[in-house]
């Protein structure tokens, strides 16, 4: 069998582990509050604050080492955790970037060659964490998602598929992910934006998506 294929049957249903709620920070204070004027609130008020900058070292030499952009690691590092290495969710979602052993943190050891999935301790440790994270983005982006060719949706899909895997944004087009990609790939960005808030099976997807996004276009 193909290896892509087989690395697609494997990762398709594995989300980061990141489907716990995101934490409500200071610097994202804008996506939640609602106005005391009465007025609406724009998505994004102010530049954030960045905690992820404390780990900008180690968002570089990822981004580097897998080809990633290193705004996404620093704004999924704002949403999930705020820039805390010591926090864990409810679902056992570890550090920076709330990597869950048993699903992302398995899959890339299983990229790597390696038998088994990362500790706790090694999910706190910032380094390490966010390189896993990291090594987990890439593998959607240049192997399950590779084939959606419009750079800003294939964003979007990564986006979505790093909180609650891309299994689930998949079978929102087709069960089979070959057609389901090709489906993506006849979307504009805003349709394929649209879809996810109407169509995907998890309601918090949208809202993870606009959260990152939101941070995202922020950063420098």
């Amino acid at each position: 069998m193909n290896y892509q294929k087989v690395m697609l049957c494997i990762l398709v249903s594995l989300p980061a582990g990141c489907i716990s709620k995101p934490v409500m920070h200071p610097e994202i204070i804008s996506l939640h509050s609602k106005p005391q004027s009465g007025n609406r609130i724009s998505l994004v008020q102010r530049q954030p604050s960045r905690p992820a900058s404390n780990w900008s070292l180690f968002t570089e030499q990822a981004a580097r080492r897998y080809g990633v952009d290193r705004k996404l690691i620093e704004a999924i590092i704002i949403v999930e955790s705020g820039g805390n290495p010591s926090r864990v969710s409810r679902s056992n979602a570890v550090g920076l970037m709330q990597i869950k052993a048993s699903t992302a943190g398995r899959e890339v050891y299983r990229f790597r060659g390696k038998r088994g999935r990362p500790d706790r301790k090694t999910l706190r440790d910032p380094a390490h964490n966010i390189d896993i994270g990291t090594a987990y983005i890439s593998i959607l982006e240049k192997s399950i998602l590779s084939g959606i060719r419009n750079p800003r949706t294939r964003l979007y899909a990564v986006i979505v598929s790093y909180a609650n895997g891309p299994g689930a944004l998949l079978r929102s087009f087709s069960s089979r992910p070959r057609r389901a990609i090709k489906m993506i790939n006849a979307l504009t960005p805003a349709k394929f934006y649209r879809h996810i808030e109407r169509h995907h099976p998890a309601a918090q997807a949208f809202r993870y998506l606009r959260k990152v996004m939101a941070v995202y276009q922020t950063l420098s």
